[in-house]
């Protein structure tokens, strides 16, 4: 039985996941879990990267003390974009930036009075966002610590640096990279020219490596800390959306994917970037996939809407679980009201509900009160955007799409998967739920030549996991509100 060690990293928490392959079906158990809380510290919002290391650590060594020492493999899958920054000797020289620091507001328009953003889109095929590591690295120079890059000798992303603080090897995975808006598409390479417009440092960037090779050994100095274990780090596909398409349990290559969590990311599997004149309009991304496919999806602001709904009712001293807020949701009055869930007002932490209920009244809504109107008004409205992306993919492929494959922890909202359903008229596959670490894993075992190819890797997906099927019902009260949607959105 071959095992394998993923190290799955979300926006919220992390964990340890041991996979176990017999040949034919995928096995899985958690070894380790540990919430991953960035901290506001003096005004910036940092990732406590030594922390998360402590925690792979410990997932390690949890390995190296039980029946799972003879894991032959490690991976790291992460969210995209962040990096940090190594000096000459090698060290650290701060704790990360997290994405949603508030430096890169408004810094779009700065940029693209450097270059413009249809020069900047032709070869990065990248959707427009903020926090696009070209804008964090851009705010970093125009902020108070351009010394960073003046003094760093080299830039990882997280996955990367996690890799190197295991083996010393210092490598830019492809997938991770991609996020980046700092790689020419089409190429698969880093856009020098465009990081020489930006007087980006270009001697910080690390190769570029593809998913599915061996990086090297850990350590001795983890070894010696962990345990005795013989695993090789093995470049997964880093991006934890490009480790979730992988686990995509499709039966041919026509298929849009939901990989549902924190964020949303949507889209369709190509096997060249797809940059003209309607992904231009659409704003879509070109991002890596494994064996160089390219990820054409939209990133769609996701459970982090109902996440911090949440955690603004706890401050408030009002504890629910998610399963209490879906039955109060489902209960509640459908197709009342909706907001637009990539409005920039919904993406910092703070008091989702009211910022809802301002949209709704700015927008001449309904306003929802209770917590099961809120939440309702999420859903739905994630449903509408998702009818809106697949109209979009259809477009641009030419292709009717068939069904959706929903994967990931949103798969556990089975409300919002039968609200998809409604909303786009199409039958919705919902699972696997751990896609991002299986996804991990089976890079893993390509890697180790356990595993032909994906095509294969799929079919271990449905030999090992459970898909459940939506199947749309009401829809034409959906077609009537989607035109209300698309009116108060304004698209």
């Amino acid at each position: 039985m071959l095992k394998m060690l993923a190290i799955d990293l979300g926006a919220s928490s992390g964990r340890g996941i041991v996979g176990s392959f017999d040949g034919n079906k995928l096995y899985l158990k958690e070894n380790h879990r540990f919430p991953n809380e960035p901290v506001l510290i003096n005004g910036s919002f940092r990732w406590d990267i030594m922390r998360i290391f402590h925690e792979i650590k410990l997932a390690l060594g949890k390995c190296a003390i039980s029946d799972d020492r003879d894991i032959a493999s490690v991976g790291i899958d992460t969210w995209g974009v962040d990096v940090g920054f190594l000096d000459k000797a090698g060290q650290l020289m701060q704790n990360p930036y997290n994405y949603r620091d508030t430096r890169t507001q408004g810094i779009l328009e700065k940029a693209f009075k450097i270059v413009p953003a249809d020069e900047i889109y032709k070869t990065t095929g990248n959707q427009f966002m903020n926090f696009n590591t070209l804008f964090q690295l851009l705010a970093t120079k125009l902020s108070a610590d351009p010394w960073i890059l003046e003094k760093a000798d080299k830039m990882l992303f997280t996955p990367d640096l996690l890799n190197y603080f295991l083996t010393g090897i210092a490598k830019s995975e492809y997938t991770i990279a991609s996020t980046s808006q700092m790689l020419n598409a089409k190429e698969r390479n880093w856009d020098f020219d465009l990081l020489k417009k930006f007087d980006i440092p270009t001697h910080l960037l690390q190769d570029i490596v593809m998913p599915g090779s061996v990086l090297g050994d850990l350590l001795p100095a983890i070894t010696d800390e962990v345990g005795k274990l013989n695993a090789k780090v093995i470049n997964v596909t880093a991006h934890d959306t490009a480790s979730a398409v992988v686990s995509v349990p499709a039966d041919h290559d026509n298929f849009v994917y939901i990989s549902s969590g924190t964020w949303s990311l949507m889209g369709c599997e190509a096997k060249e970037p797809v940059i003209n004149d309607i992904t231009t309009k659409y704003n879509f991304t070109n991002e890596g996939g494994y064996g160089k496919t390219i990820r054409l999806l939209k990133n769609i602001m996701g459970l982090w809407l109902e996440q911090e709904s949440k955690r603004q009712w706890e401050r408030e001293g009002e504890k629910t679980t998610y399963d209490e807020l879906s039955n109060m949701a489902m209960a509640s009055e459908p197709l009342k009201c909706f907001i637009d869930p990539d409005a920039p007002e919904f993406a910092p932490p703070g008091d989702e509900p009211g910022r809802i209920r301002e949209f709704c009244r700015r927008t001449g809504q309904p306003v929802p009160e209770t917590k099961g109107e809120i939440v309702r008004c999420i859903f739905e409205s994630l449903a509408m955007t998702y009818r809106h992306v697949v109209e979009k993919i259809e477009e641009i492929s030419g292709k009717k799409v068939p069904y959706i494959n929903i994967v990931g922890g949103g798969t556990k909202e089975g409300p919002l998967c039968q609200l998809a359903a409604n909303a786009c008229g199409k039958p919705v596959y919902a699972g696997p739920v751990e896609a991002t670490a299986i996804g991990n894993i089976l890079v893993q075992a390509m890697a180790l030549g356990e595993i032909k190819d994906i095509h294969e890797a799929r079919e271990v997906v449905k030999n090992s996991f459970e898909i459940k099927c939506y199947e749309p019902q009401g829809t034409e009260a959906f077609d009537e509100a989607y035109s209300r949607y698309l009116a108060i959105l304004g698209k």
